[in-house]
């Protein structure tokens, strides 16, 4: 029996529109109106996700998001932390070098804020505020980055997605035996600590609640849901998920423009 669902974001929860559809609402709502825990599990900050988890009813004492990839785990009514994995300005500068090698601009989230490392790539600007608007952005120099600055994760885009998938596989393999790197969209990949996955988040989620991998369900679509796909007892790989996904999931839903979600939840909560 399924007790926990957690469900990225962009390309699954989210259709083309970035918005949720009423079929995902209504299956979303069912399923915790059956106790079932559900939670989003996504690499944005929990403040970039707030007003959807608002809008899906998930902001009760009891409901909990994991957010950033995995590194960090936090109570949606009051912000409570759960669990948290961090980097340092140390690593910010390690990262900022090879981000400079591979001629793009790098961005550093901790929390709510994004501090933007320049000097900036002028070739391939970021485009992370874009992606997240309702984060705060600063520029900070490199080298005032030090050891005590408190990290979740690093960013790197360009509008060009070919680009990133060219400049990928050009990073030496001594910075992913350091970092967890992973393609989290189209236009962005990120560094986390190496020890943070979607699937350690559930995991001490799962520790917290008293809740096994095989009493979970996982539904996403890209390179950083491939962990928790892997881990869930139930991994659902969206219909528009990736072939690497895909290949690993026991499941395959309908894409994130017809209700994809809503679709594996009647399957395999609402139904079984």
């Amino acid at each position: 029996m399924i007790k926990l669902i957690a469900i990225d974001l962009d390309g699954t929860l989210l259709n083309s529109e970035k918005q949720v559809s009423e079929e995902n609402k209504q299956a979303i709502t069912a399923a915790k109106a059956k106790g079932v825990k559900v939670m989003l599990c996504t690499g944005r900050p929990l403040k970039s996700v707030l007003p959807l988890l608002e809008e899906l009813g998930l902001m009760d004492e009891g409901d909990y998001s994991i957010t950033l990839n995995g590194g960090l785990i936090q109570s949606n009514h009051d912000g409570e932390v759960l669990s948290e994995t961090l980097l340092n300005g140390t690593h910010v500068k390690d990262i900022y070098q090879l981000s400079q090698s591979l001629d793009l601009t790098l961005d550093v989230v901790s929390r709510g804020t994004v501090y933007r490392a320049t000097p900036v790539s002028n070739n391939h600007p970021s485009i992370y505020h874009q992606v997240n608007k309702v984060l705060a952005f600063k520029e900070k120099r490199i080298e005032e980055f030090s050891e005590s600055d408190k990290v979740n994760k690093m960013v790197c885009t360009d509008v060009n997605p070919e680009y990133l998938t060219q400049q990928m596989k050009t990073i030496p393999s001594e910075y992913f035996e350091r970092y967890n790197i992973v393609r989290s969209g189209a236009n962005l990949f990120e560094f986390v600590d190496k020890t943070v996955s979607k699937a350690a988040g559930m995991a001490q989620l799962g520790d917290i609640l008293n809740i096994s991998p095989s009493e979970m369900m996982a539904l996403g679509d890209e390179e950083n849901d491939f962990s928790m796909i892997d881990y869930a007892g139930i991994g659902v790989a969206m219909g528009n998920a990736t072939d690497q996904i895909k290949q690993i999931a026991q499941f395959e839903t309908k894409t994130n423009d017809e209700h994809g979600v809503a679709y594996a939840i009647n399957k395999f909560v609402l139904e079984a």
